[in-house]
């Protein structure tokens, strides 16, 4: 039993730390800029950019949730959430030429594209609070 309740603690500090890191790097990145030139930059569309690094730690924080049967709500919506609104977006960017140039940046489908995209990012945010609360609830229970 503790060698599967140390798997499951691995993944799930593994998990949140992979979908965490998409959500710190621009604003690190953001505040070093800041510092350096004294202009505040933040790429908003970095967490998407690295939307792989999301998918994995999300399929870790989601086999870690299904063997402690904890937070698995959460992740489970947060991640499905993410999926389909990233996928959605850059599917109708790809569709409407937003992605290639051939259409201007405006009207309802630059909308669409870019609040899929911000719904993206608070999906990840939400996978990385149910990260947390799956880690201190795993910790947790170790300590009891």
């Amino acid at each position: 039993m503790k060698k599967m309740n140390w798997l499951t603690k691995t993944l799930a500090i593994g998990g949140t730390i992979l979908v965490t890191i998409p959500m710190l790097a621009p604003i690190i990145f953001s505040i070093i800029h800041l510092i350096s030139t004294g202009r505040f930059l933040l790429d908003f569309l970095m967490p998407a950019e690295l939307g792989i690094v999301v998918f994995i730690g999300s399929g870790l924080l989601l086999w870690a949730a299904i063997r402690s049967r904890l937070c698995l709500k959460w992740i489970a919506w947060s991640t499905g959430i993410a999926i389909v609104l990233v996928f959605g977006s850059q599917g109708l960017a790809g569709i409407t030429g937003l992605a290639s140039g051939r259409s201007e940046p405006v009207g309802w489908q630059f909308g669409v594209v870019l609040g899929g995209i911000i719904g993206y990012d608070l999906a990840v945010i939400a996978l990385s609070i149910g990260g947390v609360l799956l880690c201190r609830h795993l910790l947790r229970r170790g300590n009891e």
